[in-house]
């Protein structure tokens, strides 16, 4: 069984774009334990400023401009809470 999309955003701004997508995988692996896929993305052109992803061999993590850090993931409310909180530091 495939990944299956349960969440799909995208905002248009006036100074960039926002999407997310979050995505229920069939069953929890170790690098995901809580058993979901997501991208989370604050773009300007074609320019990368704020991420929130967990790409397979990464886990969780987050980009800040050049930087990628580690994330914590809660659950999905914090998730895209945390997103927005820096996606506005970065403004």
């Amino acid at each position: 069984m495939k990944a299956q999309r349960i969440f799909y955003h995208k905002e248009l701004m006036l100074d960039g774009v926002i999407e997310m997508v979050i995505w229920q995988l069939p069953e929890p692996t170790t690098e995901r334990p809580h058993g979901l896929k997501y991208r989370l993305v604050y773009a300007v052109g074609d320019v990368r400023v704020v991420g929130y992803d967990n790409e397979t061999g990464k886990g969780d993590h987050k980009h800040l401009a050049e930087r990628e850090l580690p994330y914590r993931f809660v659950d999905v409310n914090t998730l895209v809470a945390d997103f927005y909180a820096d996606v506005r530091s970065c403004k």
